[in-house]
């Protein structure tokens, strides 16, 4: 009898769950990323913008050819993600040619984040390495963005604020309230979240009034612009915030949606973006929770991310309804193998 003898590697370092995790959960937001922007390069006209969302497919698709070449070394299932049968090409032009670059620039600024938290949990050296190289992609991307769209007149630059004179330490416990009576102003932490919870809300509210305007099926149409209104409530509520400190709110984006109604995504692909805007919600948003320490911005903060929950659940209950959420890779079944 003879026995075939397994593969001999010069190293045999398998993946630990959090390369699993990470190259999973990136490649399916890839594949995503490379068919918007096909859709986007298709259409766009701007000759300043296309060589930049040109660069910004490229790194997308080399991403996930990179993460396929992961997978079958290890012989390791590679996700179904989404392809261009999720994209038709021959609908009319749903976004103006500015939202390429708005894209583009939020794309890249929440890419950093993402990347960043999933660089710091591989410890196996050549995907630590590609997460690095998808770090500094991102950052160069980001900086092309927000340089052509400071040259467009299109980027809201944060709140200014003027110089403290000296160090100073916290030496009062009413530091932390603000729920009721005299409320210490902003700091600079609290700011900025404030800013930048507006500005991804207006890019939310962009993306889905372009998929309320093109969805056919009733319910997913209700459900799409019910987010619209929870990203309308939050810049409401943080624009007050910032009135309230006599700061200057945010103003409006540009319109940057055209009258089609000519889907050009699958409704599989319309969904699984909403429910990755709801994940990106409750993470940033948990984020300004933990930096926050005023009382009243921890509540604002907290009701958010309950209603944001209770709205992810309806969208997670639409795409199970649907089999169109794919399930990241299990743990092995321990019960089940001692049963059998």
């Amino acid at each position: 009898m003879t026995f075939q003898k397994p593969e001999v590697k010069p190293t045999n370092i398998e993946f630990t769950c959090t390369e699993i995790g990470g190259l999973w959960g990136i490649y399916l937001q890839e594949s995503m990323a490379v068919c918007f922007l096909t859709y986007l390069r298709h259409h766009l006209q701007d000759g300043q913008i296309i060589p930049l969302a040109e660069e910004a497919l490229q790194a997308s698709q080399s991403r996930m050819d990179r993460i396929k070449q992961f997978f079958l070394a290890e012989n390791f299932p590679i996700p179904a993600g989404f392809s261009e049968g999720d994209v038709n090409l021959a609908a009319p032009q749903l976004f103006h040619d500015t939202f390429t670059l708005s894209f583009i620039y939020m794309m890249n600024r929440l890419a950093m984040i993402n990347f960043s938290f999933v660089a710091s949990n591989n410890v196996r050296l050549d995907v630590l390495d590609f997460f690095k190289e998808c770090i500094h992609t991102s950052t160069e991307m980001f900086g092309k963005a927000v340089r052509m769209m400071l040259e467009k007149g299109i980027y809201d630059r944060p709140p200014k604020m003027n110089y403290p004179s000296k160090i100073e330490y916290v030496q009062k416990e009413s530091f932390l309230d603000g729920m009721f009576g005299k409320k210490r102003p902003l700091n600079a932490i609290e700011l900025s979240e404030i800013f930048f919870n507006i500005e991804r809300n207006y890019f939310s509210v962009i993306i889905t009034l372009g998929f309320a305007q093109v969805m056919k099926d009733k319910k997913m149409k209700d459900l799409i612009k019910e987010g619209k209104k929870i990203s309308e409530k939050q810049i409401e509520l943080f624009n007050d915030l910032l009135m309230q400190e006599d700061l200057l709110g945010t103003v409006t984006v540009s319109m940057e949606v055209t009258d089609s109604t000519v889907s050009p995504f699958s409704d599989k692909f319309i969904m699984s973006m909403m429910n990755i805007l709801n994940s990106i919600d409750v993470l940033l948003i948990s984020h300004a929770l933990s930096v926050s320490m005023r009382a009243d911005l921890a509540a604002h903060f907290a009701k958010i991310i309950a209603e944001v929950l209770a709205y992810g659940k309806d969208t997670f209950d639409i795409m199970v309804e649907h089999e169109w959420l794919e399930q990241p890779p299990l743990t092995t079944d321990r019960k089940q193998l001692l049963q059998s």
